[in-house]
Formats: C-alpha cells, structure tokens, sequence
C-alpha cells in the first residue's frame, strides 16, 4: 500500500485525490492546501489540513499546484529527505527545494472541473532525482491503471509545448469557431462530429497526412470567400496564418514557386 499525501486543490489536486481514493494500492493519507475552505467538504472523506507543521508521514508527498507555487511550498515543507513530486509539465525537477528526494508525477491530460477522467488512459510521466525512487513512481502511476513514462525535464517541457499546440490552442479554435457559428444562429452541436473524427484521424495516421481542407489543395476561391465571411480582424489574421503555415508545410508555395518560374 503506497500512502500519499497531496497538497493543493485545484483542478488536478482534485482529480488525483478521486482517483487514488478509488486505487486499491494507494491510501490518501492527508490532504493539504492553505486556504482550507477548498477541501472542506471533503473532510469526512479525507484527513483535511490547512497547516504544513500537521502534515504526517507519507510514502509521497504530491504538490499539485500553481508552476509559481511549487518552489515556495517545496521549501516551505517542514520535513527532510522525504519524497515530494509536483505535477507540473513545464517546472524543472531542480526547482524543488534540495532538502528532500524530489520527483515529478505529471499526468499528461486536460483537466477541468466538472469533467471525469478517466485515468487508465491518462500517460503518466515520472522524473526522479534518486534512482531508488523510480519504481514507486511507476507503482504509483499503474495503481491508477496509468502507463508511466520515465521522461526527463527537457522532454517534459517539451511536451507540455506540445500539449499546449494540441490543447489549448485548438480548444481556442473551437472557441473561435463557436462565435463564427453562432452569430448565424447555427447550433454548434452539428461541427461535434467532425471533432471527434479530426482527432479519431490522428490516432491511425500522422497529422501530416490527415491534413485536408483548402489550404492544402490551394483553393484560392474557397480561401477568399472565407476571408469575405469572417468579420472579426483577429480571427481574420489568425485564418491567414494558419492557412500559409498549412501551405508552407505541403509545398503549394513551393509548387506555386516551381510552376511560376517554368511559365517565365
């Protein structure tokens, strides 16, 4: 049985915390955060603490916290030589405090609020400063039915840029393409199925090739009209952008370039 402690309530602090509640190898022991209203309503569940100098011993201490926070309370802890992972996909392993074995437990999804995961396929990526600590990291991860990825600092952060591409970024598309619909009384309901065919795509074959649309096909009409539909500056630089990186990336300039050169 691996005890663990987390410390934070936020969106991924609360996830962890309903996920190792429901793991059979994993206890909570305590849970943490300085402002204790969060996790009150928790507290017939759950040990609940607002005070660092109550915190008990534990197998792990997991900081699921702010990036800015993660220094702060690593240093704040008041213990020593003690295993503590934050769970943050661009904060170095180095930030922690060097008082204690330090790790990284960074569950590589998206997480809101009021939307379940389901974690047996959340991938989760582990980093330890001590090799010992390696094995109780990966037992951690697959006792949530996680696969776990040893993954060091510099290919972390690089996920989480890609992540960030993949996530963020298109979820401000879709957001982009929600204002663009409704001002025309479209129901966004009907574009959720293209959704989950894009990203159904990407699971059989790579980006590249699941590329489609009028950029790629250099659909100069479509491409015009579309500029004349959208109202909006920003969303109208953000199509135009989007739209050259799309043809610079199949070789319609190049092709373009080519075709040209030949005609002169």
């Amino acid at each position: 049985m691996i005890t663990v402690t987390i410390l934070g309530a936020g969106n991924v602090a609360t996830h962890l915390y309903k996920a190792f509640k429901n793991a059979k190898d994993v206890t909570v022991k305590q849970w943490y955060n300085r402002t204790y209203r969060a996790i009150s309503s928790y507290a017939n569940e759950v040990e609940t603490i607002d005070d660092l100098s109550q915190l008990k011993t534990a197998d792990i201490y997991i900081m699921a916290v702010s990036d800015d926070s993660i220094a702060a309370l690593s240093k704040a802890l008041p213990f020593e030589n003690r295993l503590i992972a934050h769970t943050s996909g661009s904060v170095s392993i180095h930030d922690m405090d060097k008082k204690n074995q330090r790790a990284v437990f960074y569950p590589l999804q998206t997480f809101s609020k009021d939307a379940e995961v389901n974690f047996s396929e959340v991938p989760i990526c582990v980093e330890v400063t001590e090799k010992a600590n390696l094995q109780l990291m990966k037992n951690l991860a697959e006792a949530l039915g996680c696969t776990a990825h040893k993954i060091n600092t510099e290919q972390r952060q690089t996920l989480h840029l890609s992540a960030v591409f993949i996530n963020n970024f298109t979820n401000q598309l879709y957001r982009i393409a929600h204002e663009i619909s409704d001002a025309k009384s479209i129901n966004f309901d009907i574009l959720k199925p293209l959704i989950l065919e894009t990203a159904k795509k990407v699971q059989d074959m790579s980006p590249y090739m699941a590329q489609t649309g009028p950029a790629k096909r250099n659909d100069k009409k479509t491409i015009k009209r579309h500029l004349k539909q959208i109202e909006n500056e920003e969303h109208k630089a953000i199509y135009e952008l989007l739209t050259a990186s799309i043809k610079k990336t199949h070789g319609v300039t190049t092709r373009l370039n080519k075709h040209r050169k030949a005609k002169n």
